[in-house]
């Protein structure tokens, strides 16, 4: 089955004069002419909010139970804010690529549930089953989703229906069967969530690999085929979307001693993307930030250990659809200045030359009266008197010279 469009190898339409390269340094999206360079500094923007919230939600924890953030409740909270942050990559992964990975929840539960049923065989191996399973899951989604070209979020959202589907197998809560105590390594887990979150929002700042991964993302009619290169790339992405949710949802399990509750999982779906958004990814793919995965999770799950300690009930529906509204507040602000000013270098200004024509074109030439000023006025022509005609000549003639 053909991915590549007919004409998109071309650079620059046939009549614009504008060379491959040119295009390629001014459009993050040459071939189809989305005009400018993505701007990062909209996103940095964000990124400070993000901080001060999370400095001040931080602040008024500290004020009522300063014993929160200490010790074992510190690395608690650390451990909450990895598994969190893992769903929240998966979100933020899947939604960069346009391909938004609806069964994130689900699948967190049903790796939850696993693990607290295998957890006695070891953590190697019960992990290991839950990844090899949660990567041919996610592999069948991609395959889905690229071949028959279709929205990510719907045929993920029929496989969170196969997820939940092994999930209500289940009548009760599984108690955990293994003895995996992941607080004690909390400080080494959150510093390699955070270097993960960061170098890849590093990564998605470079122009080309911002262009590679949010290449499956729409640009006119979304039912046509976006290249060979969108339907991997999104593959991979759904791929390792899958495999991050089902890590998040094992060390969720690991850091509550209690029963793992078989419950459908949507609730940590609408968290995840939720955070993602917070976090300035925005809805429509591609756009994203540097710091915002690594600030949004520590604000969410800081504000959920204020409301905890503040003795509000606040569900994952509620804390995830607060993250929503604003996220999708986010994603208008990123998408609205995230492109390049009227008239800014980024963007040339098209110029006209008087057809009509969606591409580049050369300037009006200018007017042509007196040109070139310097030739000599020709003479006008002088008649021509048929008489004097060189056929009639005014020598001797050949019967004269005869007749003599």
């Amino acid at each position: 089955m053909a991915y590549e469009e007919a004409g998109r190898d071309r650079l620059a339409e046939p009549t614009s004069g504008v060379p491959a390269a040119v295009l390629e340094n001014v459009f993050d999206d040459p071939t189809h002419g989305e005009p400018g360079r993505d701007r990062i500094g909209v996103h940095l923007g964000w990124e400070l909010l993000l901080l001060a919230g999370l400095a001040a939600v931080s602040w008024l924890l500290w004020q009522e139970n300063s014993a929160a953030v200490r010790d074992g409740n510190l690395r608690t909270l650390l451990i909450d804010a990895v598994g969190l942050g893992l769903l929240a990559l998966a979100a933020g992964l899947s939604l960069r690529t346009a391909a938004p990975n609806l069964a994130i929840g689900p699948i967190a539960v049903a790796a939850a549930l696993h693990y607290a049923e295998q957890g006695d065989r070891g953590l190697p191996v019960s992990i290991g089953q839950a990844v090899a399973v949660a990567a041919v899951g996610g592999l069948a989604l991609a395959l889905v989703v690229v071949v028959l070209h279709v929205p990510g979020w719907a045929a993920s959202l029929a496989g969170a229906a196969a997820v939940v589907v092994y999930i209500e197998r289940r009548s009760a809560p599984v108690l955990m069967q293994g003895d995996y105590d992941p607080t004690g390594s909390a400080g080494y887990l959150f510093a390699g969530f955070a270097a993960v979150a960061v170098l890849g929002g590093l990564f998605g700042a470079v122009r080309a690999i911002r262009r590679l991964v949010g290449r499956y993302r729409p640009i006119a009619d979304p039912a046509r085929r976006r290249g060979a290169a969108a339907a991997v790339v999104t593959a991979v992405a759904l791929i390792i979307s899958t495999v991050l949710a089902t890590l998040g949802g094992v060390l969720l399990a690991a850091n509550d001693p209690g029963p793992v509750a078989p419950t459908s999982g949507l609730d940590g779906t609408v968290l995840a993307i939720g955070v993602a958004l917070l976090a300035g990814t925005s809805a429509y793919g591609r756009r994203g930030g540097v710091f915002g995965t690594l600030l949004a999770v520590g604000l969410v799950t800081v504000f959920q250990v204020y409301a905890s300690e503040r003795g509000w009930t606040l569900s994952d529906w509620v804390v995830g659809g607060a993250a929503l509204g604003v996220g999708l507040l986010a994603t208008r602000l990123v998408e609205t200045l995230g492109r390049p000013r009227s008239g800014s270098p980024d963007k040339p200004e098209p110029v006209s030359d008087g057809t009509i024509s969606s591409g580049w074109t050369m300037p009006q030439p200018q007017s042509v009266d007196n040109w070139p000023p310097t030739l000599p006025t020709q003479a006008a022509p002088q008649p021509v008197d048929p008489w004097r005609d060189p056929r009639w000549e005014d020598g001797p003639r050949r019967w004269d010279t005869d007749e003599r």
